[in-house]
């Protein structure tokens, strides 16, 4: 079969750095797809992006369809003929829509029965007729998350489109893509190389843009180079270079021919808190911090610069003015900060709306101190430090600092709370009470820290739900769910013993009359529980275990947790399969009996008849004893291994014994029995829906 190159490449303005990579990615996988829709074999889809291009090169592809013959089936030969062998209105309509008469269609037979069909075949097309469909195609549905208009016309892309480029081989496909012609002209580097490049051969790409036009359009090449040449300059500073794979990424997308070129400020900037003098340069700069061998933040930063420039010593120092500028501004704000003590900003606290119904955050604050106190006790934290760092929590966001760098709430707090001397667990929950901030993040450290951050959560979680602003769709304002999901961690995670149940009490219950939503702490627990299946099915459990833990609605998110390792691990015991199997029985047989609601409160020994069925009473009575021990402690992987002895005296009993007597008693006292194995199972899961 004859292979050529196929190249696509669409010229654009600037784009969006931070999903560059994404989109190139989507553009190859979409367009992988149309291939394989269109059946045009390949071999591999490469793909290219700078801040001004996106673009995609197929090896070896086909150039042209195979012949394919395609089944019409219509329907099945005892609706197509009635039983005098007239064709009916079903079989006329289906010939009717394939443009056929019942004459062209044939019987044919399989598994399923008799069928009419119709085979046509479809000779091939070229691929040069296929490909602008596939690309248009492609190019439409890429995640965007913010389409553009420009000029007069109506047509829609992530950013206006100036060149379209589609050759297969050297010959260039003719084309409308997005309301561009497509032609042979690519561009090259804006201010550097030749800017106008005419392509004549597919293969000629990016090599060209390379030699020619001073463009790296090999996106992780780009990426490596710019990471080799960050690393030695640190080497050579003795220091190690911040290189966080997110604003690596973003570098990248931001220039074409990257120069690496290192800066230094003032070193008398250093006593500003380092995280700020990191978030200007790494947020608002894109620079890369370089740190000491010992963690210390040096005098220096990286750059990546988009063009080489005559004056290299021009560019430096231009960067380092901006640099120099901001710090100068972060200085100032932590000098006039530090003019008075963290504490001092409580009062200004009343300014500041948490929300319009629930009051001030001077008002969350004194809730956030009396709940902190009441989890410290439950969980053995310090009390009296888990109510200063509570109390101090919510101070930095009035200051100077934060007030510049949002980003920083918390950490200044805790940079402040050290300069004035408070204990350092204190200082620490300060930053620790809004952890965990993002998926993947940390949950707080020391339990101080834990206190303050459950309580503030918690808080969030009862206040909203309380004046019924509960999230709805993907729109969640107050970030409840990150809120929900953060309490669970941390509970889980920390192993500390608390309850859902008495913690939410205690929240709605600080609110007084703020609040008055009909069953609202039922709901905030449901709503809790109900984040342990995203989190549970990230990790790799299945929903149905997660399931069968939520029938039961353990409130104590560590138990939870306990009961779910627990049950995944039943599936290494050998009787589990028939331990599920025993519990589905038993709870069709419940649910299916008239009897349910009379069941005894406990077996009546003198009812019992058969040999089986005395046998597993006394089973559950021994077993019963046995696994209140394990019940109490959590030994839930414990307690099912001494469950799974139940297989063989429930099988017996099933083999040998009628539930569904004449003898109402009976029946009554055998439903009863196999409740009570049921509630042995429910004290973990309900593993009858495994």
């Amino acid at each position: 079969m004859n292979e050529k190159t196929f190249l696509v490449e669409i010229g654009t303005e600037e784009l969006p750095p931070k999903v560059l990579r994404s989109l190139a990615e989507a553009f190859a996988t979409r367009l992988s797809v149309g291939l394989n829709n269109a059946g045009l074999a390949y071999r591999k889809v490469n793909w290219f992006a700078t801040p001004r291009r996106l673009a995609l090169k197929v090896a070896h592809l086909a150039t042209m369809q195979l012949d394919r013959e395609i089944e019409n089936r219509g329907p099945p030969i005892s609706k197509a003929f009635d039983s005098n062998g007239i064709a009916t209105k079903e079989a006329h309509a289906w010939a009717c829509r394939n443009g056929i008469t019942l004459n062209q269609a044939k019987c044919f037979n399989d598994k399923k029965g008799e069928y009419l069909a119709y085979h046509t075949f479809i000779k091939g097309q070229q691929a040069q007729s296929l490909l602008p469909g596939i690309v248009a195609t492609a190019l439409s549905k890429l995640p965007i998350p913010k389409l553009m208009r420009w000029g007069t016309s109506d047509i829609q892309f992530v950013r206006p489109i100036h060149t379209v480029t589609l050759l297969l081989n050297d010959a260039l496909i003719p084309a409308t893509i997005l309301g561009v012609q497509s032609n042979r002209v690519i561009y090259g580097h804006r201010f550097m190389g030749k800017q106008k490049l005419i392509l004549e051969h597919a293969d000629q790409y990016p090599q060209i843009l390379l030699e020619r036009g001073k463009v790296i359009a090999d996106y992780n090449l780009r990426k490596s180079e710019i990471k080799k040449t960050a690393e030695i300059i640190a080497y050579q500073l003795n220091g190690n270079v911040d290189l966080s794979d997110n604003l690596l990424e973003e570098v990248t997308s931001l220039v074409e021919w990257p120069v690496v070129l290192r800066a230094k400020f003032e070193e008398k900037f250093l006593s500003v808190p380092t995280e700020a003098l990191v978030y200007t340069m790494k947020v608002d700069q894109k620079y890369f911090p370089i740190y000491s061998h010992d963690g210390h933040l040096l005098p220096y930063f990286i750059f990546v610069a988009n063009i080489e420039s005559k004056d290299v010593k021009q560019v430096i120092k231009g960067n380092e003015k901006v640099v120099r500028a901001r710090f100068s501004d972060a200085k100032f704000f932590f000098n006039t900060d530090r003019k008075q003590s963290l504490e001092d900003n409580l009062k200004n606290l009343k300014n500041i709306l948490f929300q319009k119904e629930l009051g001030t955050l001077r008002e969350k604050t004194s809730r956030i101190i009396a709940l902190a106190k009441w989890i410290a006790i439950k969980i053995g934290a310090n009390v009296n430090h888990a109510a200063r760092a509570a109390l101090l929590s919510k101070c930095d966001l009035v200051t100077n600092m934060v007030c510049e760098f949002t980003d920083m709430q918390g950490i200044i707090g805790m940079h402040y709370a050290r300069c004035d001397g408070e204990v350092e667990d204190v200082a620490v929950a300060i930053n620790e009470h809004y952890q965990p901030r993002f998926s993947g993040d940390n949950v707080p450290a020391n339990l101080v820290s834990c206190a303050v951050a459950i309580a503030d959560k918690i808080d969030t979680l009862a206040g909203i739900f309380g004046v019924n602003q509960p999230p709805k769709g993907d729109k969640d304002p107050f970030a409840l769910r990150r809120s929900a999901l953060g309490v669970l961690r941390i509970i889980v995670e920390k192993r500390l013993p608390l309850d859902l149940q008495t913690l939410t009490e205690e929240a709605v219950r600080l609110y007084g009359a703020k609040i008055n939503n009909v069953n609202i702490v039922n709901k905030i627990i449901d709503f809790i529980l109900g984040r342990f299946y995203t989190w549970y099915q990230q990790k790799g459990y299945e929903i149905t275990i997660i399931q069968a833990v939520m029938v039961c609605r353990p409130t104590r998110p560590a138990d939870f947790d306990a009961r779910v390792k627990a049950i995944s691990q039943l599936y290494f015991l050998k009787e589990w399969n028939l331990l599920v199997i025993a519990n589905k029985r038993i709870s069709n047989i419940l649910a299916k009996s008239k009897l349910s609601d009379r069941l005894n409160d406990n077996i009546q020994i003198a009812l019992l008849k058969e040999n089986a069925e005395i046998q597993l009473a006394n089973f559950i009575t021994v077993l019963n004893e046995k696994l209140q021990p394990h019940f109490e402690k959590g030994c839930y992987m414990e307690a099912l291994i001494e469950l799974a002895k139940l297989v063989d005296p429930i099988n017996n009993f099933f083999n040998n014994v009628m539930v569904n007597t004449d003898d109402s008693n009976i029946r009554i006292n055998r439903l009863t029995l196999l409740a009570k194995i049921r509630d042995l199972f429910l004290q973990i899961a309900d593993i009858s829906i495994l």
